[in-house]
């Protein structure tokens, strides 16, 4: 099963056979070592439950997506900004986003799974903007349907986290990491000023 992201060209607009447009409750990531996968939980506040299948291909694909997300925010894209400057703003936009997130409340499951009781392989992703601006994410199978995410600038980074979190129980040998500044601390030969 291949997974690929395409951007979608006209903002907003995404393929009509995506089924549900869910306002987001919780999300879950868990590995399955059976299925050497993970599982992504999503709640909506209706109830209803998707369960998706994230492959390590896709998952790899999708960090490259969600880093592209993050550096495309406003308040990184400022004008006259280094790119290392753009990088310790992603890092402190990071560290600001996940002291307001709340990872102790339990996951509660749903009592309605739309899309079937069963995961859904993930073999797409598309990203956009809805018409407020927020980054959205369209997470597809090869074929049938599938859902946005409507992510804001503090749900994109607890995702990131999420994610990063669940990769390193999974014990994949991958590291996701999102841009940092890198300051070079300067060489000081000892007895010289």
């Amino acid at each position: 099963m291949r997974c690929f992201s395409r951007v979608a060209r006209n903002q907003g607009a995404f393929d009509p056979w995506v089924l549900l447009f869910m306002r987001l409750h919780q999300l879950k990531l868990d590995f399955s070592p059976e299925q050497d996968r993970l599982v992504l939980h999503i709640l909506a506040d209706t109830g209803a439950e998707v369960l998706l299948w994230l492959t390590r291909r896709c998952v790899k694909l999708l960090w490259g997506v969600l880093v592209k997300m993050v550096q495309a925010s406003a308040s990184v894209q400022l004008s006259g900004t280094t790119p290392e400057a753009r990088d310790a703003l992603v890092g402190m936009q990071h560290e600001k986003a996940l002291q307001g997130a709340d990872f102790s409340k339990p996951y509660e499951a749903g009592s309605d799974r739309p899309l079937g009781a069963d995961p859904i392989l993930i073999g797409k992703l598309q990203t956009g903007r809805d018409a407020n601006g927020n980054q959205v994410l369209t997470l597809l199978p090869m074929n049938g349907q599938g859902i946005n995410l409507t992510l804001d600038e503090n749900l994109l980074h607890s995702f990131c986290k999420l994610l990063q979190n669940a990769v390193a129980r999974a014990e994949w040998d991958m590291r996701l990491e999102l841009p940092q500044a890198q300051f070079a601390v300067p060489n000081v030969v000892e007895g010289t000023r």
